[in-house]
């Protein structure tokens, strides 16, 4: 039997419900549904507080933001209004309870010195609920406002390595060091204090092309995944293959995470139907085109042929896998992701504040009777 993660003791994407749960988007406008429907999410700190401590009194286990800078264009701008993540997660920290706090952090753009303390920081603040969810940087326009033109793909993970080996250095040496990288120099570098975690915070990343996948196995505790099919067999075949890379390649055990869109119903049709108004016929087409072509060059979470397919479920939500249907419906969905590999969901709503009530009164008991979820 593996040993619990010395983490678990106050850090929740350690616990041992078989199904965690978190909120995706949240700091950003319109959260992860690329619609023009009126009750979608408008960014300012009330609402993105009220849904922390919404998902924060139901038990959810993490609260993860998207690292923007830019929006999409389009009638919505997509994520144009948007709050930067470290500062965003030091407030949700001082203000919630349960929930892990994580950072969405573009590498390119914060020295490793300054993320390592401001994530020791929040980790503080937030008594050892902080997590880091690391992002190399794909959106062009975003990195050419700081004068950083963006890398090559595979370099960008080069990059990242040296930069996450400084903030592990950071975190656990007690002397002063050196470090000589082919991007990044420190000299006599030194971090006090240590987060709490020890030996650090957990870590999450996305990386979806053969390059991503090696970092993620290689240096995180949390792998993002987009399921590339919805068809069970071919997504157990990609949870598999990443769960053996981390093992055979680097020795390590991960958990996998992935994202899904929630239209929940008293009805299948009333759902379906709710689903085609906001991404059909309410759909920010403009944004959804500009987000496809970057994420599909820039990214490679994917083939180009299957970006273009996949533009649906971007509208819906930020890609992600549809829990659509009545309670019924979605708790057999995520038991079927469990049993596919999936140790964690982010979930997403058009409206979450009513999204999240209707979740703890009519899914979170249908969860814990699946046994998904502990009482």
């Amino acid at each position: 039997m593996t040993a619990p993660d010395p983490r678990s003791a106050t850090n929740p994407l350690f616990n041992d419900n078989r199904l965690k749960l978190g909120t995706f988007g949240t700091n950003v406008s319109n959260g992860c549904a690329i619609t023009t429907v009126p009750e979608r999410l408008v960014m300012n700190w009330p609402n993105t507080l009220a849904i922390a401590q919404a998902a924060d009194r139901l038990g959810l286990e993490a609260l993860v933001p998207v690292a923007r800078w830019k929006g999409f264009g389009g009638e919505t701008n997509f994520n144009g209004t948007n709050f930067e993540t470290y500062t965003w997660a030091a407030g949700l920290a001082q203000a919630t309870r349960r929930s892990a706090v994580l950072t969405t952090s573009h590498v390119p753009v914060v020295h490793p010195i300054m993320a390592a303390k401001q994530a020791t920081t929040v980790d503080h603040i937030s008594n050892g609920r902080f997590a880091l969810n690391i992002v190399c940087g794909w959106f062009a326009p975003e990195l050419e406002m700081f004068g950083a033109p963006i890398m090559e793909h595979d370099t960008r993970y080069d990059y990242a390595a040296e930069w996450i080996d400084i903030m592990k250095m950071l975190w656990t040496r007690d002397e002063e060091f050196d470090y000589d990288g082919k991007f990044l120099q420190v000299r006599k570098g030194f971090a006090m204090p240590k987060p709490i975690q020890q030996p650090y915070p957990a870590l999450m990343n996305a990386g979806g092309s053969g390059k991503g996948r090696h970092f993620a196995a290689k240096y995180v505790d949390m792998a993002f995944v987009v399921l590339q099919s919805h068809e069970v067999a071919a997504g157990k075949a990609q949870i598999d293959a990443f769960r053996k890379l981390a093992r055979e390649e680097y020795g390590r055990e991960l958990q996998i995470w992935t994202n899904g869109y929630v239209v929940q119903a008293d009805t299948q049709k009333e759902a379906d139907d709710y689903l085609h108004h906001y991404v059909v016929e309410k759909g920010d087409n403009v944004a959804v085109d500009t987000l496809a072509a970057v994420l599909g060059i820039q990214s490679q979470v994917m083939p180009l042929e299957l970006i273009e397919q996949f533009k649906f479920h971007l509208k819906a939500g930020w890609g992600g896998y549809p829990l659509v249907g009545t309670p019924e419906r979605i708790v057999d969905t995520l038991t079927t992701l469990s049993a596919m590999g999936i140790d964690g969901m982010l979930l997403n709503w058009v409206d979450y504040w009513d999204g999240l009530e209707r979740w703890n009164r009519q899914v979170m008991p249908l969860l814990i009777q699946a046994g998904l979820r502990r009482a």
